[in-house]
């Protein structure tokens, strides 16, 4: 089930609903002991009772020991893995979960620190904040955007008077005429780091406004919505310019699945296209990039062959 081949077993010791098609769930081990600990920005993989693994940032205190919390949102245009979590599961059920991995870590050198957060994407930023909070950390500023605010999670919370001056709150009724003006936030870096994480527009769109920002500064969290669904994905074949060798890349799987199959030993970390380790050249052929690691200059000779696949019938990759 897991990167590491390592499962755990939690037990749904709550479950509420938190906004408009979004539940938060309290996770405990089935006898009351501690949990494996987690880093801020850290998730963890479940099996859903469909079958399928989905991961889900964690949204609680780093600090709490003896329970994960995770808020997923139900996503009726997708396969069905968050709707089975949500609506097949009660109080009480267990779950088999992945030890937390962390592929969007909060960083302790910046100066300060600009959270952006779109819809559900607010959940692995609720964990960076109360860690900074706990910690009298450095300073934050959150910029927390939904369609309505009956579909913004923990509402009351980032409403509170305490967050005066560090959050801001912006509905845009689905409007992008009424869309929150980022670029006077994003154009002086000011030693800051950036963490986004939310609907693929906006990280492209704040991608596209911390271009001259150091790349080391800005940090994103997409689990997989670079991902067409396989309807949407055409074969194509990739060879590799050094042994020759060909393979086919089907609709249902990534260039990185399919090397990996043939005995490829490749390097990988996030394989959602956000955090630029499986960087690969690109030597021959059109790409069809679905990633956020690239800026525009780097995807003429670069491909995220976790999540890019082919415009062109064929890539040469330089492996």
């Amino acid at each position: 089930m897991t990167e590491e081949n390592q499962t755990l077993t939690v037990r749904i010791s709550a479950k509420e609903p938190v906004a408009e098609d979004i539940c938060l769930f309290e996770l405990r081990a089935p006898d009351g002991g501690p949990l494996p600990a987690f880093t801020p920005g850290a998730h963890l993989s479940v099996r859903v009772p469909t079958g399928e693994i989905r991961k889900y940032s964690l949204c609680n205190d780093p600090d709490e020991t003896d329970r994960y919390m995770i808020a997923v949102k139900k996503d009726r245009g997708g396969r069905g893995g968050s709707v089975s979590l949500i609506d097949q599961t009660k109080e009480g059920d267990e779950l088999a979960v992945t030890p937390p991995r962390n592929d969007f870590e909060l960083k302790s050198g910046p100066s300060s620190y600009i959270f952006i957060a779109g819809g559900i994407g607010i959940t692995p930023i609720r964990a960076m904040i109360k860690h900074l909070i706990a910690t009298k950390g450095k300073p934050f500023k959150l910029y927390y955007f939904t369609r309505t605010p009956a579909m913004m999670a923990f509402r009351e919370e980032f409403s509170d008077p305490a967050f005066r001056g560090k959050v801001v709150i912006h509905h845009d009724c689905g409007d992008p005429e009424k869309a929150y003006d980022l670029w006077p936030v994003l154009e002086e870096p000011k030693g800051a780091h950036l963490y986004c994480c939310g609907p693929r527009g906006l990280m492209e769109a704040v991608r596209d406004m911390t271009g001259h920002w150091s790349s080391a500064a800005v940090h994103f969290e997409d689990f997989g919505a670079a991902k067409a669904r396989p309807e949407d994905n055409t074969p194509f074949v990739v060879r590799l310019a050094k042994s020759g060798e060909s393979y086919e890349v089907p609709v249902d799987k990534s260039i990185l699945e399919v090397l990996r199959e043939a005995g490829k030993t490749l390097p990988s970390s996030c394989e959602s296209g956000t955090c630029g380790t499986c960087r690969t050249r690109l030597v021959e052929g059109e790409a069809d990039h679905r990633d956020l690691a690239l800026s525009d200059h780097e995807r003429a000779r670069n491909i995220m062959i976790c999540v890019s696949r082919a415009k062109s019938a064929e890539l040469v990759l330089d492996l």
